[in-house]
């Protein structure tokens, strides 16, 4: 029987982040109350608060639910061993994240408010930096594989780990964004993977 209610809590969680991610699409994360997304849930208000906090800790329950299973995906590649030049690795991953965000609607949405149905205000201004923690890693992981690369003398002479990892994370956030913005029927998807090799190869030693 606790085995049981065990199970009932943790998929009335889960159903509770899904209502969450799809009023917060519709409605603006500002403009959703914890009232909104206990009916499309089915459960009471009292029912959210016994999972979470405030909006806040849903909201990032929400990030991470999708977030988490994104990272470990794109990580097994950018960290991989398995890769002779570390470029190879930043190439793959790249295209991974994109093929996902373009594969799975669920991700998709999640970026969606993320990046556009989020405003950092009222009781989120407190909360923005740590909205912003998985950019920031991404830089940090981005430097570290840079480094790796110049480390084996496959970067390119004269670019500065730093400097390039920089622009592979104003690049990628930019790609992002215009993905996101895009209109329904745009080719952009199947442009993307080739725009990374580009990218890529820009940053290769000849």
């Amino acid at each position: 029987m606790v085995r049981k209610t065990k199970e009932e809590a943790e998929q009335t969680r889960k159903e509770i982040i899904e209502s969450a991610r799809a009023v917060f699409h519709q409605c603006g994360v500002s403009r959703s109350t914890l009232e909104k997304i206990a009916k499309e849930a089915g459960v009471t208000r009292g029912a959210i608060y016994w999972h979470f906090k405030d909006k806040a800790e849903l909201f990032f329950a929400m990030r991470e639910d999708v977030f988490a299973p994104m990272v470990e995906r794109t990580d097994s590649l950018l960290l991989s061993d398995d890769f002779a030049n570390p470029l190879d690795a930043i190439e793959a991953s790249l295209k991974e994240f994109f093929r996902v965000l373009d594969d799975c609607p669920v991700v998709r949405e999640v970026f969606e408010i993320m990046i556009s149905r989020c405003e950092y205000v009222d009781e989120f201004s407190a909360v923005q930096e740590e909205a912003g923690r998985p950019a920031y890693e991404f830089l940090e992981k981005m430097e570290r594989i840079y480094r790796k690369a110049a480390d084996k003398g496959m970067l390119r002479q004269g670019l500065d780990p730093t400097a390039i990892a920089r622009d592979t994370w104003a690049f990628t956030s930019g790609l992002l964004h215009l993905m996101l913005g895009c209109q329904k029927g745009s080719d952009l998807d199947k442009q993307i993977p080739a725009m990374i090799s580009t990218h890529m190869a820009l940053r290769r030693r000849a």
